[in-house]
């Protein structure tokens, strides 16, 4: 309190006899330490609203991983597998006082990727209209190792919009219950999402985004209903070609990416004297290899929630036809800071099968979804707006 009382205590009076020149150089220094001190005074200010935005974050947090752990007490103790159509971490608006409603637009603070959820208005008035769109339906694939719940801001910021979201768990991932290490095939492997588009209704269309090792699944859903797919998008994920596989797709540039190599921990669940069963990630690495430029709080979420990744599927060759693959419109989005597919992999992949149009992230590392939730957001939004004609 004495630093506070002291910015509000008048100057002491000047004794006449001091020079003119002295008196006002007095004055300076006392108005430029006025100044200094207000300056720390509204430091303190932003500071405290900075720790205020921080404590409400954690809070949303913590009850997504809330929602998330009773969904999977729910699967694991009631068996078999839970529709699951939207992602488990879940914003709950409902939660949130007026005080601690997030921030809008209009701050003179720069966005930070850390911020929280933009409002819907923000986004709104940039002229989405749902009407005008072939479909309003955005299907979204995890890449290796992930699960629905990664994508909980893309699903947020869509919602807002009012865009339909699927977030889907693949076999064995996020809280499908199958043993990962049982897993034989691709198909077994995105079983979830092509029991989803066989059920769309006829006509009914959808905008696949694929991440990573998700790229695969989405090409093999093209491949078998290419009429219920509007657009499909790869979002620094394996756009493979006709005859080929993922893991061929990463041996192209694999002395390249010694972190790969190391942070990789292979499972053999049925003996060393046969192929791996599954792949592990060291989470020492995690940091370094997929979130390089993401926040804290969404890499300590990733370090408990990722689960291995099935072998088989990535040694698959994908048989992709002109008529069917071919006759879905692609879409690139490029991860600029990507440890885990660097770039070069990325150029090569688009050189090799050329999509529509390719778009680049700056500052996304591996994971967009976390490092650069609101740049992926409006990437989605344009790829939605644009015309089938």
């Amino acid at each position: 309190m004495g630093n506070l009382c002291s910015l509000f205590t008048p100057p002491r009076p000047v004794k006449k006899r001091k020079p003119i020149t002295k008196r006002q150089s007095s004055i300076g220094a006392s108005s430029s330490g006025s100044g200094l001190n207000s300056n720390r005074w509204n430091n303190r200010v932003r500071s405290s609203s900075s720790r205020r935005d921080n404590k409400f974050e954690d809070a949303v947090i913590q009850e997504h991983a809330l929602a998330a752990a009773a969904v999977l007490f729910r699967q694991q103790n009631g068996g078999g597998s839970l529709p699951f159509d939207r992602s488990a971490s879940q914003r709950y608006q409902g939660s949130c006082s007026k005080k601690n409603q997030l921030p809008r637009s209009s701050s003179s603070r720069s966005r930070s990727s850390t911020d929280p959820l933009l409002q819907p208005h923000q986004f709104l008035n940039q002229g989405v209209k749902l009407d005008d769109l072939e479909t309003n339906h955005f299907v979204l694939i995890h890449g290796g190792g992930f699960g629905a719940w990664c994508w909980y801001k893309t699903i947020a910021l869509l919602e807002e919009d009012g865009f339909k979201v699927t977030a889907i768990d693949l076999a064995g991932c996020g809280i499908n219950s199958i043993n990962i290490n049982g897993i034989a095939s691709l198909s077994q492997y995105v079983k979830p999402l092509t029991d989803i588009l066989e059920k769309l209704p006829i006509g009914e269309k959808v905008i696949l985004v694929g991440h990573d090792f998700g790229g695969a699944c989405i090409s093999y859903a093209m491949e078998m209903f290419p009429s219920k797919i509007s657009k499909a998008v790869f979002l620094a994920a394996a756009m493979l070609t006709n005859g080929q596989s993922t893991l061929d797709m990463f041996s192209l540039k694999a002395g390249q990416n010694d972190l790969m190599r190391k942070a990789q921990i292979f499972i053999y669940t049925n003996g060393n004297e046969n192929p791996p069963t599954a792949i592990d990630l060291d989470k020492s690495l995690l940091r370094d290899l997929l979130f390089n430029q993401s926040p804290s709080k969404d890499i300590a979420l990733a370090s408990v929630s990722m689960r291995s990744i099935p072998f088989a599927p990535v040694l698959e060759k994908l048989s992709l036809s002109d008529a069917n693959y071919g006759s879905v419109r692609r879409y690139y989005i490029e991860t600029l800071e990507d440890n885990a597919i660097p770039m070069t992999v990325q150029e090569n992949m688009i050189n090799s099968s050329p999509p529509e149009k390719v778009y680049r992230l700056k500052g996304a590392d591996h994971a967009p979804f976390f490092s650069k939730p609101q740049a992926l957001h409006k990437l989605l939004l344009e790829i939605a707006r644009i015309s089938s004609t």
